[in-house]
């Protein structure tokens, strides 16, 4: 399988999920709005997916899966598996340990990192209290599924460890369908999607222990010891850990500052669902197979692979982000009220989410860069360097929001956020080509610079658009709306890909191909 068409199997799979999340985020925005559960529950759910970011996701997509691709390649899966153990059984303790500390001290959490300003309203800061204990033990269902998807990844197995996402929403909307159907008010339905939250977690773990099995790779519990390999990886853990979930922690900086705004904290949630959904398909798309991918590139010693990965890579990022971009831009407005205005969600929150995504979405081609050159690092073994990189980001994005807030709300919020992002990966770029790890060859210039173009002439017929139909995209009813958003999306699209193909910006042989196994696979 080409690299393309692993991105796609990667992608299209994420894509799958983040349509099942819309539609537990379009329930929740019905029945909760942006009201005092919905904010609680944001504040929770951010915690331990917060964690699950820096010590699961961040670390072992950073760290492990490079020592673990290397341990393969190099002496096989026996070798693999006892490196596998060793870390397991370590990772086990650490997350009983951090469990315990958590569920004990949750008050003091949540009165000074999770939501300080809640305090002021006693009612909202206890209920966040009991729903972020409630769902702390997503946490550490979550750090073993990062775990079992990276050993899959490195045997190039992608498909399960990305469809299992979709198991956390398909639960999240059984129960809060439940929860509607027996009557439940603001305050049962949030408590019922937080159960939903900690079931979820451990049949999406209980799904990829099955997926690794299948590959006939077994692994065992021993006694948890600080080997020279678990000391090898924590000690590459530790920055990538910090790096790796930095988008959460500027999401969680942004919620800190923005919790002394009624609702503020559900907009955010909801402007960043949707912008989850190009970035969640092509930027973890593009992390989860780059990595691995590069390196076994490295660990051969074909410097030239390499190079070509990485520039393919970016071609792939930037053609479907930079359109994106241009999209959420200029019609943050009606995609916004198709999705989620009815019921408690009124016209009033749909302008100030749709004002946030367009905030959002100008740092959204930076977070898609970040995922392409981190990996050169990662791949090398360096997990400082993106690190601080990483944390020259959250100062801009620290002192942005706080300029920023006072002056634009709660969009200021998406201002810096957007400032973080461009910040952290100019200063990638710029380390990647002045070491010589990886400069973008002369097609690939061109073919980002006909990207732009494109995406430029597809803004103008967006604009158009929204000029001569807004009366149809915003105020009809909601299948005329439906039809007016997706038909003006898919004429920009064609435009799009029309003078992307014509000119070769986008190679048209891949697009084939991945038809043709789409097709096949029917």
């Amino acid at each position: 399988m080409g690299l393309i068409a692993k991105f796609a199997t990667v992608g299209g799979t994420t894509m799958g999920s983040r349509v099942f999340g819309f539609v537990r985020e379009a329930l929740i925005a019905s029945t909760l709005g942006a009201g005092p559960v919905a904010d609680a529950f944001y504040a929770a759910f951010r915690f331990p997916n917060l964690f699950r970011r820096l010590f699961a996701e961040g670390a072992f997509n950073s760290a492990f899966v490079p020592l673990f691709a290397k341990e393969l390649e190099g002496g096989g899966r026996a070798a693999a598996r006892d490196f596998a153990e060793q870390v397991f059984s370590v990772l086990i303790f650490i997350l009983i340990a951090l469990s315990a500390l958590a569920m004990i001290f949750m008050p003091f959490l949540v009165g000074t990192v999770i939501a300080p300003r809640f305090a002021d309203t006693p009612d909202k800061f206890d209920l966040t209290v009991t729903m972020t204990r409630i769902m702390f033990p997503y946490l550490a269902a979550m750090s073993l599924v990062a775990m079992f998807s990276g050993i899959l990844n490195a045997f190039r197995r992608y498909f399960l460890a990305a469809f299992v996402p979709i198991l956390l929403n398909v639960v999240m909307i059984g129960a809060i369908l439940i929860a509607m159907a027996l009557g439940y008010d603001e305050e049962g339905l949030g408590l019922a999607l937080s159960w939903g939250v900690v079931v979820a977690g451990f049949v999406q773990l209980g799904a990829i222990i099955w997926g690794v099995r299948r590959e006939h790779f077994h692994i065992g519990l021993r006694v948890p010891r600080p080997t020279p390999a678990v000391k090898r990886l924590l000690w590459l853990a530790l920055p990538a850990a910090i790096t790796g979930g930095i988008t959460q922690i500027n999401l969680l900086i942004g919620q800190v500052i923005a919790s002394g705004q009624d609702g503020a904290i559900a907009v955010i949630n909801y402007a960043d669902r949707i912008l989850q959904l190009p970035l969640s398909t092509i930027g973890v798309a593009i992390g989860v197979v780059l990595l691995p991918e590069l390196a076994r590139s490295l660990k051969a010693g074909d410097l030239g692979d390499a190079a070509v990965l990485q520039n393919r890579s970016l071609e792939f990022g930037l053609a479907l982000t930079v359109p994106a971009t241009v999209g959420l831009l200029i019609l943050p407005a009606p995609i916004v009220a198709l999705l989620f205005e009815r019921g408690a969600f009124s016209r009033e929150t749909t302008e100030i989410t749709a004002a946030v995504l367009a905030a959002f979405a100008l740092g959204l081609p930076a977070f898609v860069l970040i995922k392409i050159f981190q990996p050169g690092f990662y791949a090398r073994e360096d997990m400082r360097t993106p690190m601080w990189m990483a944390g020259v980001g959250v100062v801009v994005n620290v002192a942005a929001s706080l300029i920023l807030f006072p002056i634009y709300g709660v969009v200021g919020i998406g201002i810096a956020t957007a400032l973080f992002g461009w910040a952290n990966a100019g200063l990638l770029a710029i380390v990647l080509w002045n070491r010589n790890l990886f400069r973008p060859s002369g097609v690939t210039l061109r073919r980002i610079a006909l990207i732009i173009a494109g995406s430029a002439l597809m803004g103008a017929v967006l604009w158009l658009a929204l000029a001569y139909l807004e009366p149809y995209l915003m105020d009809a009813g909601l299948l005329v709306r439906a039809i007016a958003v997706f038909g003006t999306i898919g004429v920009a699209a064609l435009v799009y890909f029309g003078f992307t193909l014509a000119t070769g910006a986008i190679e048209g042989r891949h697009l084939m191909r991945l038809l043709k196994r789409n097709k096949a696979a029917t």
